[in-house]
């Protein structure tokens, strides 16, 4: 499922957006994904889509540290997280963002998401919440996790 955000970022990143559920299929279809990784990936992106800053307190961004749940330790790595502290803690995301990064990464159901996965998570998250993100923060999101997997 990660190879198709790459994919999407890559694709559509200059849209502004990638197609809708069903044409995102069949063109994910005909880029040589696998159904199942299709339908996964559709359907966390369709949650993604539906996100919206009124699902969250509107104290949010007023409110101090965060302490991360046992379930955030137990489906997020420690660097994982550490990562989403710091985009934070340096003014790159907001409370809020930090929240659906959250809730994106636990929706996956996995256990120990590396922190390059937490960062296409938070990728993903902030393009879909911004017309235009930084490329010094594009960049940042991507190395690690686009390194690995295009070279």
């Amino acid at each position: 499922m990660f190879d198709i955000f790459i994919y999407l970022f890559e694709s559509y990143f200059d849209a502004g957006s990638y197609p809708d559920p069903e044409k995102l299929a069949v063109k994910l279809s005909a880029a040589g994904f696998e159904d199942e990784e299709i339908s996964q990936a559709v359907t966390w992106l369709s949650g993604l889509r539906q996100l919206s800053l009124a699902d969250y307190p509107a104290t949010i961004n007023q409110a101090g540290p965060r302490c991360f749940a046992a379930l955030e330790h137990q489906r997020i790595s420690l660097e994982g997280l550490r990562f989403v502290s710091f985009l934070e803690e340096n003014k790159i995301i907001l409370p809020v963002e930090r929240e659906m990064i959250l809730d994106r990464a636990l929706v996956l159901g996995r256990e120990n998401l590396s922190v390059d996965k937490v960062k296409l998570i938070a990728l993903m998250v902030l393009w879909n919440q911004h017309d235009d993100l930084d490329p010094m923060i594009i960049e940042d999101l991507l190395t690690s996790a686009n390194s690995a997997q295009l070279h």
